[in-house]
């Protein structure tokens, strides 16, 4: 029943990444369609995550009145009807609305699944539940530009990805009494993490009193590196294609293909980064994967052949993979199992504010410059997640030390 609840919980993430990465992939000819400015895919972002942060605060109440079950068949349901809505649209207004239940679809089930799986199983289960959206992340360009090849049909494109979404809400709805079994259940696998690891402390106060989340120490600068990692992935995935349509003068159905490579990097490495946290620890694979985006990014930012942006996005997906994943699963080990599910909704809360933030300001900059200074801010939104983040390494390392 364990193994089949937790494929369960995989499909659900096929179902967050699948909508992520579509109006990326869509937008230089849904632009066209409706005669909108290029930055209003930035627009529209923003109300989408809107609707996520919304979510994400509201997930500890939401998850503990009706259960994570109960939270995550919900959620794809509005998924579903907002993005078989999106495939309708007949203006630009009606994709606004629609953009905002897409968003609220996921909050709380990211909120609440990440928590579970953080502080119930292993990092490698973490790794491969991030792999599945990345599954649905790399889907949906693919299926996009395979409809964009045909004639430009983005609709075709969108309502299939509803259809999708509804076989999953049905699967859901069926497995409901599954999820309730499992949540009364006990006797689970137990975070590796939280078994082995000394550095929860960071929890508490000098005196032993256990202080407010905001106010443990890490938590802030934690907060810090999953806004510039969601504002760095969320930049390639929106702006990606643009990059290669406006700049490296590409067709809209072959940069959308490029850009799943980038998802399909994410998808390959959280795969294969399950099964090296079996030998490195979360903050080694951070690092690891932080130096390797960094390394595709300079790649886009090179005057370089074409095909070399191609491996620049390939090698920012990989690099990409192991970060957000391992900097969940860190949650409970840097602040504590009794702050974790709060800690966990800012996380992601703010994590969604760098996507409706960052994306959007270098669309406004790039629609009155040029598309050239994409590759230039991602390398600066990955040096900047790179310093803070070793910060917080050298704080864990700080605080180890003192109390050995």
């Amino acid at each position: 029943m364990a193994t089949f609840f937790l494929i369960i919980i995989y499909l659900a993430f096929i179902s967050l990444g699948l909508p992520d990465s579509m109006l990326g992939a869509a937008w230089p000819v849904m632009q066209l369609e409706y005669g909108a400015p290029i930055e209003m895919a930035g627009v529209l972002s923003i109300i989408i995550i809107v609707g996520t942060i919304i979510s994400s605060l509201g997930s500890e109440t939401l998850l503990n009145r009706l259960g994570t079950g109960n939270v995550t068949f919900i959620s794809v349901a509005v998924t579903a009807v907002a993005l078989l809505g999106i495939s309708l649209a007949p203006s630009i207004i009606w994709l606004a609305i629609l953009a905002l239940p897409l968003g609220l679809g996921a909050g709380s089930i990211d909120t609440g699944l990440n928590n579970y799986v953080a502080t119930h199983y292993k990092a490698h289960h973490m790794s491969w539940l991030h792999c599945f959206w990345g599954v649905g992340a790399m889907l949906g360009p693919i299926i996009m530009s395979q409809y964009i090849a045909e004639g430009n049909a983005w609709r075709s494109g969108y309502f299939v990805v509803a259809m999708i979404q509804f076989a999953l809400v049905v699967l859901l709805f069926l497995t409901l009494p599954l999820w309730k079994r499992v949540e009364n259940n006990k006797h689970v696998e137990g975070s590796d993490s939280l078994q082995e690891s000394s550095d929860v402390v960071l929890a508490e106060a000098e005196n032993g009193d256990l202080v407010k989340p905001l106010k443990i120490k890490g938590v802030k600068l934690a907060l810090l590196t999953f806004l510039f990692y969601v504002g760095m992935e969320a930049t390639m995935g929106l702006w990606g294609s643009s990059f290669l349509v406006n700049v490296k003068g590409m067709s809209a159905s072959a940069a959308a293909q490029w850009v799943s490579m980038y998802y399909a990097g994410i998808t390959v490495g959280r795969f294969i980064t399950g099964f090296v946290t079996f030998k490195f620890s979360n903050r080694t694979l951070i690092r690891a994967g932080q130096i390797i985006a960094l390394v595709g990014a300079l790649l886009l930012v090179l005057p370089l052949p074409t095909i070399f942006s191609l491996f620049g996005f390939i090698l920012v997906g990989l690099g990409s993979a192991p970060i957000f994943p391992c900097m969940l699963h860190e949650t409970p080990v840097r602040f504590g199992k009794k702050h974790s599910q709060k800690i966990m909704g800012y996380q992601m809360a703010v994590a969604y504010t760098g996507g409706a933030i960052l994306p959007p300001l270098l669309g406004w900059v790039a629609a009155h410059t040029s598309f050239v200074i994409f590759p230039f801010v991602n390398v600066v939104y990955i040096i900047v997640m790179l310093m803070v983040s070793e910060q917080i390494n050298g704080l864990m390392k700080r605080h180890k030390h003192r109390i050995a």
